[in-house]
């Protein structure tokens, strides 16, 4: 599947990610800048943090309780704030765009 991760600065990163991959773990492979993923996708910290674009926002759910907790710790949280360690790659997401943080 096909997903776009839009930086900060106005670049783009796109890649093919394999079904059942989490997020955080094909952006590190993709090495997009502002996906750090201290904790290895533990729920442990937010610096996989991503916005989810509108249109993509109901196919990725919502967050669960301790990813709702966890991205209370960040500063620009929005409506489709999401840990991108806790989207898995899935065919309903091919096409996902998401966005980087600037912090």
């Amino acid at each position: 599947m096909k997903v776009t991760w839009n930086l900060p600065g106005g670049e783009a990163v796109t890649a093919q990610v394999d079904y059942g991959q989490n997020l955080m773990e094909a952006a590190q492979a993709q090495s997009v800048p502002g996906i750090i993923g201290d904790c290895g996708g533990s729920l442990a910290c937010a610096t996989c943090h991503v916005h989810v674009a509108t249109d993509w926002r109901q196919a990725c759910g919502a967050p669960g309780e301790f990813e709702d907790a966890m991205l209370d710790m960040v500063d620009d949280r929005q409506d489709g704030s999401r840990l991108s360690c806790q989207i898995e790659a899935a065919p309903a997401l091919d096409g996902l765009v998401l966005t980087v943080p600037e912090s």
